[in-house]
């Protein structure tokens, strides 16, 4: 997914002649803490909450203000990935994009990202969820995929997590199957560590029961 399919059409910029009042109302209503300034197409920069309750004249323009974020952005065509990585390292409660000519597109708020993650996490599908804890030099999602589509299931979304001065990394895969026992059961007989399950199911099928007997069972 890229950048300009994000953007929300119903949160307009602010201009440099706007009142810091006006800006923090627009703040307000739209519960963020960070606006583009922007005069006609032309992008100048982010005004954050912060750079406005440091002022004590409310009617003072925010033309007239030091920003104290350098102009973060992202062009219509980066990956979501660059959008993500602007939101985390800055703080971010909204990310500006620009066209290839610096002329700017729209903004992609944080709550938009919100709705990225459940999409790509397939968060509302119901199914199983397995956290494995493996050797980052034994990462092969193919051979994970393999083990689950024994079992007549798949991988909706997986993801990775690493940690420093660790070569120990977290996978944790969603599958299309609440019922995940013999999935389990075939991860352990491969000799994986599995930190987790969890399950989702919008009925009750007596799966959660199976689940629970199972976990009762390694925990033995």
């Amino acid at each position: 997914m890229l950048a300009i399919e994000l953007i929300a059409d119903a949160i307009p910029p602010v201009h440099t002649s706007d009142t810091i009042q006006k800006v923090m109302d627009r703040m307000v209503e739209f519960r963020l803490r960070h606006l583009p300034i922007v005069n006609e197409e032309q992008f100048l920069g982010l005004v954050s909450e912060n750079d406005l309750v440091e002022e004590s004249d409310y009617q003072t323009p925010i033309g007239a203000l030091a920003l104290s974020l350098v102009n973060p952005y992202v062009l219509e065509d980066q990956h979501i990935y660059d959008v993500i990585r602007l939101f985390y390292e800055l703080q971010l409660t909204v990310v500006p994009v620009l066209d290839a000519k610096k002329n700017y597109l729209g903004l992609i708020p944080i709550n938009m990202m919100n709705e990225y993650f459940a999409t790509l996490t397939s968060s509302s599908e119901p199914g199983g969820i397995i956290v494995l804890e493996i050797s980052n030099k034994n990462n092969s999602l193919a051979h994970m995929a393999q083990i689950v589509e024994s079992d007549n299931a798949q991988i909706l979304s997986s993801y990775v997590r690493t940690f420093p001065d660790s070569t120990k990394m977290e996978v944790t895969l969603k599958v299309n199957k609440v019922d995940i026992s013999a999935i389990i059961a075939t991860f352990m007989r491969y000799e994986y560590n599995i930190k987790a399950t969890f399950n989702h199911s919008d009925d009750n099928d007596g799966s959660k029961d199976r689940y629970d007997s199972l976990m009762n069972y390694l925990n033995l």
